[in-house]
């Protein structure tokens, strides 16, 4: 019999409801993990909580304040999915009733916000905190981390990490919270998406060293819904170059890349190794996919397999046929509440720690946007 952890939700927008559907189809795990229950949801919005009261007959607490939910003995849990602006206020709050907490990313709107976060949990080593980062958990990344651990790669090249997508392609698209400096905070389309592209990056061991950063505004203003404009001060796009030291005392170009204006993209995100013995990659564009180099001397050539659905933590799925972005969200949800009771996933969901060295990489970025230089991480 699974265990059961008792959760209350804060914030029930999209991937609230993706939480809830995650829920809904624990029994297609195979292992003894503890199961998630929704039981109590927590929005400004009332019609966002009704989806939750009409489609989960155990939600017993349905509210505006989210303090309601922390003061509640029998919630044993939180998932707070909330603009960034809130992170810092809401996340101390969680960690100082005793709660866990699986968050949405940046965690925190600004560096200051993650220490203080951070140092909340300190005082809090019993509960069990994570940050939200799903697309790992594909099986062809899973293929790739396991190439990088085994390595698999010789000497590495190059690391290229991308998460990009066409959703403000439309210059007419009203503004939302995610273009206001106010509520998604400087780091713009990197607090957002950053953490995507720096999981692997950072549990793999690859810690930069520096970066150098382009970051572009393209669409400085949009309607504001009322009939007029309003300008968007957040960044659209950034690349981020950094220096990251191999296991030889060398270093190999990591380049991480977040779009919100990339043309012909949805929501496409994406992994590359380059190494002298072997190259992969693999991309959600193509998710029953693993790329892969074979070699014949100085000849290479790029080859294609598929995958299958294989996920990290088996499921009764049938290995014929394909994994998709809700599986994603089902494994990574797995891997919390195998973390949550004590066990040890072979790809953990990001750590507290891994925010904080987010937070420092971002914020060097800003400043080397700002001065036009490389910004050594030390100096933040």
């Amino acid at each position: 019999m699974k265990k059961t952890v008792r959760f209350g939700v804060i914030g029930c927008g999209l991937m609230g409801r993706e939480f809830a559907g995650a829920a809904a189809r624990w029994s297609q795990l195979s292992e003894d993990i503890p199961r998630p229950e929704i039981v109590g949801v927590a929005d400004p919005v009332p019609g966002a909580r009704e989806w939750f009261t009409g489609n989960f007959p155990g939600v017993r607490i349905s509210t505006a304040d989210y303090r309601e939910l922390l003061s509640d003995p029998g919630i044993d849990a939180i998932y707070a999915a909330v603009p960034h602006a809130l992170h810092e206020r809401v996340y101390i709050d969680v960690i100082e009733a005793g709660k866990h907490l699986l968050g949405e990313k940046p965690f925190g709107i600004d560096k200051a916000a993650n220490d203080r976060i951070l140092m909340a949990l300190a005082r809090h080593p019993e509960v069990t905190v994570r940050c939200s980062s799903e697309f790992p958990y594909y099986p062809g990344c899973q293929e790739l981390i396991r190439r990088i651990r085994e390595h698999e790669f010789g000497k590495i090249i190059e690391v290229r990490s991308s998460f990009c997508h066409s959703s403000d392609m439309d210059p007419e698209k009203p503004i939302n919270w995610k273009r206001k400096v106010e509520l998604n905070g400087e780091y713009g389309c990197m607090g957002d998406l950053g953490i995507h592209v720096e999981h692997v990056p950072f549990r793999m061991g690859w810690i930069p060293e520096n970066v150098f950063a382009k970051l572009s505004n393209i669409v400085t203003e949009r309607p504001d819904g009322k009939g007029g404009r309003a300008p968007c001060l957040t960044w659209d796009n950034a690349l981020l170059i950094s220096d990251v030291r191999d296991a030889d005392g060398g270093t190999f170009p990591l380049l991480m890349r977040t779009m919100r204006l990339a043309p012909g993209a949805t929501n496409s995100w994406s992994l590359e190794v380059l190494g002298m013995r072997s190259s992969a990659r693999f991309t959600t564009d193509d998710p029953n996919a693993f790329f892969y180099t074979d070699s014949w001397g100085r000849e290479q050539a790029w080859c294609r397999i598929g995958v299958g659905y294989k996920p990290m933590i088996p499921t009764v799925t049938g290995g014929i046929f394909e994994f998709g972005f809700p599986d994603a969200i089902l494994q990574m949800w797995a891997a919390f509440m195998t973390e949550l009771g004590g066990g040890t996933p072979s790809f953990g969901v990001l750590r507290p720690e891994e925010t904080r060295l987010s937070h420092r990489l971002q914020t060097a970025a800003l400043v080397s946007q700002r001065e036009g230089r490389v910004v050594r991480l030390s100096e933040i």
